[in-house]
């Protein structure tokens, strides 16, 4: 989430964090949703992990409507992994 500190700008921040039954579903959730670059890097970073179940989103922007637009795509997005693999069952491990 490289964004570069300029002096006398401030940032805004959001976390957001998504808990789900399993670890593998918080991977493939994590994997679904990554290939999506942001496409005003230097305004704005977004970075996603997994911490056991838990999907973790972390933003950080200059402009507070870019950073608005894009937690509200990565929201749609989110809903249709998490309804796709609702609708499908569990993963099944390898």
């Amino acid at each position: 989430m490289p964004l570069t500190q300029r002096p006398g700008i401030r940032h805004h921040r959001f976390t957001l964090t998504v808990p789900f039954p399993t670890s593998l579903e918080a991977e493939i959730a994590c994997g679904s949703l990554a290939p999506d670059a942001e496409p005003h890097r230097g305004l704005l970073g977004k970075e996603l992990k997994v911490s056991g179940c838990v999907l973790e989103a972390h933003w950080i922007s200059e402009d507070s409507r870019l950073l608005r637009i894009s937690i509200m795509n990565f929201l749609d997005q989110l809903s249709l992994v998490v309804n796709t693999i609702q609708r499908f069952g569990p993963p099944v491990s390898r």
